[in-house]
């Protein structure tokens, strides 16, 4: 039975267990555009109620890409020119989680946090790759 797209799903990491969840938010203009597109990427640190939740957020803005959708996939961000994550992909998720780590989130803090996506986002995609392997024979 496939997942349903609203429910979190469950990400362990250096012995900790997060739920997460990904959100597209944006604002309709008069024409029908859609304008300020924005994906969030949440972690609750669990059990619940023993820290706060995490929010990454990446906006779009000139250079940098935050579709909706067609024609690119849904939950892919990244530079025009540059590195791309696909935030629907676990490896994605934790690569992030590692990186805002590395900048001072500290995962036991009881009030959430919001964080700028975008410069997490080259050191992730690099852990990424690195983390993936090689591929093909």
């Amino acid at each position: 039975m496939p997942r349903h797209p609203k429910t979190p799903r469950r990400l362990v990491a250096d012995g900790r267990a997060y739920l997460w969840t990904l959100r597209h938010s944006h604002r309709v203009l008069d024409s029908g555009r859609a304008a300020d597109c924005r994906e969030i990427l949440t972690l609750y640190p669990q059990p619940a109620g023993t820290s706060g939740p995490l929010r990454i957020v990446f906006v779009e803005a000139p250079g940098q890409y935050v579709p909706g959708g067609l024609p690119m996939g849904s939950g892919d961000v990244g530079y025009v020119r540059g590195a791309a994550l696909n935030l629907h992909e676990p490896g994605a998720v934790r690569a992030l989680l590692d990186a805002a780590a590395a900048r001072g989130w500290q995962p036991g803090e009881r009030r959430a946090a919001e964080v700028n996506g975008w410069p997490l986002l080259e050191e992730a995609a690099a852990a990424q790759a690195r983390n993936a392997g090689p591929t093909g024979p």
